[in-house]
């Protein structure tokens, strides 16, 4: 099945979501769309179905409609062009009772369509005649093998299909196990090799992914030097399954170019994996390949790259390991409305959720099928060691922070961790930060502008820093007329801070500064409101609160139903 979209599942009604969350246990990387208004509990909720399945389609996105197959072929037939492009499209009766592959025959909309149907217990409605009389398909090879030459297929399908054999050169077990009508003296030809060749008339190319191609240090021109020794030795670059290396060579940036020009996954091998070979005499470069193909690489040019060929097609997927990699994403400060869309697929392609039990609750139904790793909210340096050990055999960690990861979060604690323990395992991870919404951004847009000039934040918590920084802090803050957003004011063992700050501030402001308290942010029970300076106390406030205290330009605005938009001017001239 050639499909390397994580497909698209869209839903018309609440009735579909059941059977299309069977589809996702087989398909775990597919996005579930939900027509507004009409579905709840789903990836992204789109209004015009047309313009959704239209620009899905143009992306190459494989498309399981739960509807039927009549509104689909509707409404994507007028940007039907070129059959050697169409992404896999899929018809799914509402109750599950029937599957029906529409268009993708080169993008293994049947195997797809098998797939679908074994998880719903119903048979696909295949129609392909190439597909039900030779037990296979051509078009569509399986994992493992590239058809050279699609544009062949087409005629040489119809010359089988009419009564010609075909002469099998090459392993395949594929093609030999079907109904091919295979003859060695057969005029058509089917070719298999990792070799380059012509295609000629009636004969098919497939190309298996045979070849590993081994790297070992930083190389200058690797892409150019990779693609020269594969013509030399006559390989196609079609054959490639892979670029493998030892784990601690994960983030030569050599290794991410070729497998990029090349199309291919990169995997690792750990020092333990790659030790009997090396005491055998072998190189890094010829242990890496070794161990990725089970056979001697051929000889080569270059001291750090090999290459090797593998007796049968090589599944990178069951070799080594990928490249850790490590998220720390911000989640917003409540309900899925606010996470941003990198946050929502990063959470979707992870395969660990680490954080504060409270903050991975907030995800919902995106840490199905995740391996939860739960701590207690204090204990950020445990939790930042144990994401990255994590990420270093391999996983995808997903770190996870309400607001945004590097304001008050885990981002700092990794990074703190990195720096202070620098294992030599943690330098092959790769670490991205994906923001979020702050706390205080949330507060300030539920009420209206306040950090519309000038502002700063301070967290009251006098656990990791000294009162007499803080104090310091909020008093120049003050001095300087900022607007402040304080994080964690009080906590069941913190209460007096909040009500020094504020003594603080009333030797800078006037008891009338607006003050916005903002509680349970995006979560059930939010609340938010405007009070003076000089009614803040700490019975006011607790750690889900964020505070935002105006500048002397800070004004408010009285609303007809008794509340307040706060907000501070742009134009900060003075009096």
């Amino acid at each position: 099945m050639i499909m390397n979209v994580a497909p698209a599942i869209v839903v018309l009604g609440q009735n579909s979501v059941t059977v299309a969350r069977k589809i996702i246990s087989v398909l775990p990387g597919a996005t579930l769309y939900g027509l507004a208004g009409r579905t709840s509990g789903v990836d992204v909720s789109f209004s015009n179905f047309g313009d959704t399945l239209r620009e899905l389609f143009a992306q190459g996105t494989p498309l399981i409609g739960i509807c039927a197959a009549g509104i689909l072929i509707r409404t994507l037939a007028p940007i039907l062009s070129d059959k050697q492009q169409e992404p896999p499209v899929l018809a799914v009766a509402e109750d599950g009772s029937a599957v029906v592959p529409l268009l993708g025959g080169l993008g293994g909309v049947n195997d797809l369509a098998r797939l679908i149907a074994e998880a719903l217990d119903v048979k696909p409605a295949i129609t392909t005649t190439g597909d039900l009389r030779l037990g296979t398909t051509l078009l569509s090879p399986p994992p493992g093998y590239r058809l050279a030459n699609p544009e062949d297929a087409k005629k040489f399908i119809s010359d089988v299909l009419a009564g010609a054999q075909v002469k099998l050169e090459g392993i395949a077990p594929w093609l030999s196990d079907s109904k091919l009508p295979i003859n060695p003296n057969g005029d058509l030809t089917i070719q298999v090799t990792e070799r380059l060749v012509t295609p000629t008339a009636n004969c098919l190319v497939y190309h298996p992914a045979t070849i590993a191609i081994a790297i070992s240090a930083p190389i200058d021109d690797a892409v150019a030097l990779v693609e020269q020794l594969l013509a030399d030795a006559k390989l196609e670059k079609a054959s490639v399954a892979g670029i493998f290396a030892p784990i601690t060579a994960a983030a030569n940036p050599a290794i991410r170019a070729v497998a990029s020009v090349l199309g291919v996954p990169t995997r690792f091998f750990t020092p333990n994996q790659l030790e009997s070979l090396l005491l055998q005499g072998y190189s890094p470069v010829q242990a890496v390949a070794i161990a990725a193909t089970g056979t001697s690489p051929l000889s080569s040019s270059s001291p750090d790259i090999a290459i090797a060929i593998a007796p049968q097609p090589i599944d990178p997927n069951t070799i080594g390991q990928p490249r850790g990699r490590l998220a720390i994403i911000g989640t917003g400060p409540g309900g899925s409305q606010w996470m941003s869309p990198e946050v929502k697929e990063i959470l979707k392609s992870a395969t660990d959720l680490v954080g504060y039990k409270t903050y991975l609750d907030l995800i919902g139904s995106l840490a199905d099928g995740k391996q939860r790793h739960e701590s207690d909210n204090r204990e950020e340096e445990a939790r930042a060691k144990m994401a990255l050990d994590l990420a270093a055999s391999g996983r995808y960690v997903a770190v996870v922070s309400s607001g945004d990861p590097g304001i008050y979060a885990m981002a700092t604690a990794v990074f703190e961790v990195c720096d202070r323990y620098a294992k030599p395992e943690w330098d092959s991870i790769d670490i991205h930060v994906a923001p979020g919404i702050s706390a205080m951004q949330a507060a300030a847009a539920a009420i209206g502008a306040p950090l519309g000039h000038d502002f700063c934040a301070i967290s009251l918590s006098d656990i990791l820093k000294p009162w007499s920084a803080i104090e310091q802090r909020i008093a120049a803050a003050a001095e300087a007329d900022f607007v402040i957003a304080f994080y964690n004011p009080v906590s069941k063992e913190r209460t007096w801070q909040l009500a020094e700050a504020r003594n603080i501030l009333l030797r800078h402001r006037t008891p009338d500064t607006p003050v916005v308290l903002a509680r349970n942010l995006g979560r059930p029970g939010q609340t938010v409101k405007a009070i003076a300076l000089d009614q803040l106390t700490p019975a006011s406030a607790d750690m889900r609160t964020i505070i935002l205290v105006g500048s002397t330009k800070t004004r408010t605005i009285k609303r007809s139903d008794g509340n307040f938009w706060v907000y501070t001017p742009r134009r900060y001239t003075e009096e």
